[in-house]
């Protein structure tokens, strides 16, 4: 007949099978975008944008702006793509650059050229990080006279639009909008250099939290720490049992 603590230990590793489960399937769900769009699909159709869509992905801002509900992106092409590379920016300068370039707000092309009073100030993605001092993440777009648009970083010091809208790539109103514009929007603060993210130790911290047998169950399995490893920068949510689950 089996012992009691037998059924005790059997009982404790069929909940750790369960938190691992649940675990991967949490980890799994949040790198499952639910709308609509895909921004890397998107551009893929169109070579010309093919190294705005690849440091997209080596930035990880992809994932972030599939999970927006309303967003912009201005594209620019590898031309205007390599004259930023040619600064030899940190790779996490150059998200802060392109974090510049994702406006939270529909900008289709009509409502381009009839924006209201001519001016508006788009927050971007780099505002939203609050790594941008000050109001160093907005843009300012303008509707200028022959039905030319002007965009430029607010943080600008020369007072002259850094880009043009060029065309519509693709719109879902009033979801997403992807615009291609002339150049790369300048800007000081967004590429100063920038130092790496501290990359946070998920065992330590649920071991830490009253979650020490999970984390060790979890370092005994290389597959999960590896899934949470290769998705930590896109956003993810963690849910552990306690040990005294």
């Amino acid at each position: 007949m089996p012992s009691l603590h037998h059924n005790t230990t059997m009982e404790k590793k069929i909940t750790f099978i369960n938190g691992a489960l649940l675990l991967l399937l949490c980890l799994s769900l949040s790198t499952t975008t639910t709308n609509a769009h895909n921004i890397t699909r998107i551009l893929a159709k169109f070579p010309q944008f093919s190294t705005f869509n690849h440091y997209l992905t080596v930035t990880h801002l992809a994932p972030e702006i599939n999970r927006r509900q309303t967003i912009t992106v201005c594209v620019v092409d590898n031309t205007a793509m390599n004259a930023l590379l040619a600064k030899h920016l940190s790779i996490y300068a150059i998200k802060n650059v392109l974090s510049l370039h994702v406006l939270l707000d529909y900008f289709g092309a009509k409502k381009l050229h009839q924006i209201t009073d001519g001016t508006a100030l788009a927050a971007t993605m780099y505002q939203a990080t609050g790594s941008a001092p000050g109001t160093a993440g907005f843009v300012n777009i303008t509707d200028l006279k022959g039905g030319k648009v002007g965009f430029t970083a607010k943080d600008s010091s020369d007072g002259e639009f850094d880009a043009a809208f060029v065309k519509s790539i693709k719109e879902i109103p009033y979801n997403l909008s992807v615009i291609q514009i002339s150049h790369i929007l300048h800007s000081q603060d967004a590429e100063a250099p920038t130092p790496a993210p501290e990359v946070a130790n998920l065992t330590e911290i649920m071991s830490a939290h009253g979650c020490k047998v999970f984390a060790d169950t979890l370092l005994a399995n290389p597959d999960a720490e590896n899934i949470y490893t290769s998705n930590v920068e896109g956003g993810l949510t963690v849910f552990c049992p306690m040990d005294d689950a």
